[in-house]
């Protein structure tokens, strides 16, 4: 585990170097590199200082952590928040960019789509963290956090929309690299929780990336 505890006002800028580092990183040892992305405030604050990044983003392939199944354009879009805070502000070729098709009625027939989209392993996950301590869209109390063999499933969460599509603990298990991003005083629990309490991913599903990047603000590595 690596803990970098910033201003609230620096995370943003030292998390986007980290995640460009680690890509450049990927690219030069195996010829590309593969992102998968998060919602959240803190994370577009990220994306879009990532977005001033010298990066060959040719070669980089772009996926999501979780997306909530409503269209592209909707304002609760994972995508369209992303594509407005880093995609329109970067040379990325559209293919590079992997959407989760939440708009699809059946929803298990886009969460099998995507499986296939995944590489092997992802290099780089983006997480955010919930008060609840959930990540992605893996909320405490789901089945989801149990699965072993699927890598992206449909999942109904209790925030609204409810209706979601998230990677699976084997995917983020599998990822070279989780790096979490949690600011402001609401996320100090959680974030005790996730580091110091003994492990139940089933309670505190961002414990999944204890062993990981953690990017906090002052506020949210207060109660550590």
């Amino acid at each position: 585990m690596e803990r970098i505890v910033c201003d609230s006002k620096d995370l943003p800028a030292r998390a986007a170097a980290r995640i460009a580092l680690e890509l450049t990183k990927a690219t030069h040892d195996r010829g590309r590199a593969s992102l998968a992305l998060a919602g959240g405030t803190t994370p577009k604050a990220t994306y879009e200082a990532l977005a001033g990044l010298p990066l060959d983003w040719s070669a980089v392939d772009i996926f999501f952590g979780d997306e909530r199944c409503v269209p592209a354009e909707h304002e609760d879009s994972n995508y369209r928040m992303a594509k407005a805070a880093l995609f329109d502000r970067v040379r990325i070729p559209s293919e590079r960019i992997h959407r989760m098709r939440g708009e699809l009625e059946d929803r298990d027939a886009a969460a099998r789509s995507y499986e296939l989209e995944l590489p092997e392993a992802l290099d780089v996950v983006v997480l955010g963290i919930g008060e609840d301590a959930h990540t992605a869209s893996l909320f405490p109390g789901s089945p989801a956090l149990r699965e072993e063999t699927r890598r992206v499933l449909p999942v109904t969460g209790p925030k609204p929309p409810p209706e979601r599509l998230s990677l699976t603990p084997p995917v983020l298990r599998g990822a070279r690299v989780l790096l979490v991003l949690a600011s402001g005083a609401g996320k100090a629990e959680p974030v005790r929780r996730a580091l110091k309490d003994p492990i139940d991913v089933v309670a505190t599903p961002i414990q999944l990336a204890r062993d990981g990047v953690w990017f906090l603000d002052e506020a949210a590595a207060a109660a550590l």
